[in-house]
């Protein structure tokens, strides 16, 4: 898998932007590169920072197109998610699209390695979440992690990488707070406004 993961950044780094694109794509439908798409994207942005947007939309366009992949899957194959995952896993994260749609997709798009998305992926298919709202989710999450880590390479040049080797994982998990928070508020405000209208 090592050899696998070294070409496909190499591979990616000869093509430039199409390159994070299709890695971008990988990692997000069936094969898992944890954290290359992150790396390459801040390494190539610190080489050409005029280039970040062009590089942040390509690796969230790219997400965005492996992720419709294992949505579809999701869509069709009972059979393949419960091959792939425990049932009381599936159980659980069914509950959450049940109970808090789009968000289920949405947060966990944002936390970084090892967080398993790929199953809320599945299970928003599986749960018949709409395509444009599920792409809106993805793409604003990814889109959020990606263009953030664009603008750190833009700002910190090389020491950007160090940076998030040390605290991305604080600061994805503080994104994702902001939103679960938000996601909390919007809940209550809905409950409050329906208690009024009875």
């Amino acid at each position: 898998m090592r050899k696998f993961v070294d070409w496909v950044q190499a591979f990616a780094l000869g093509l430039g932007a199409p390159g994070l694109f299709i890695a971008a794509v990988l990692d997000s439908s069936f094969i898992s590169l944890p954290e290359v798409v992150d790396i390459l994207l801040i390494w190539m942005t610190t080489q050409h920072k005029s280039r970040m947007v062009l590089y942040a939309g390509s690796a969230t366009l790219g997400s965005v197109v492996g992720c419709l992949m294992l949505y579809w899957v999701g869509r069709k194959g009972d059979e393949f998610i419960q091959r792939r995952f425990s049932a009381d896993k599936v159980e659980k994260t069914l509950s959450a699209f049940r109970r808090y749609g789009l968000m289920a997709v949405l947060i966990p798009s944002l936390l970084p390695p090892p967080m398993p998305f790929k199953i809320f992926v599945l299970l928003a298919g599986a749960a018949g979440i709409s395509t444009g709202r599920f792409v809106a989710a993805v793409a604003i999450g990814r889109g959020i992690r990606y263009f953030g880590e664009g603008a750190l390479a833009v700002w910190y040049g090389d020491a950007a990488m160090q940076f998030l080797e040390q605290n991305g994982k604080t600061v994805s998990l503080g994104l994702a707070l902001v939103c679960a928070a938000g996601l909390a508020a919007y809940v209550v405000w809905q409950k409050t406004r329906s208690a009024r209208q009875r």
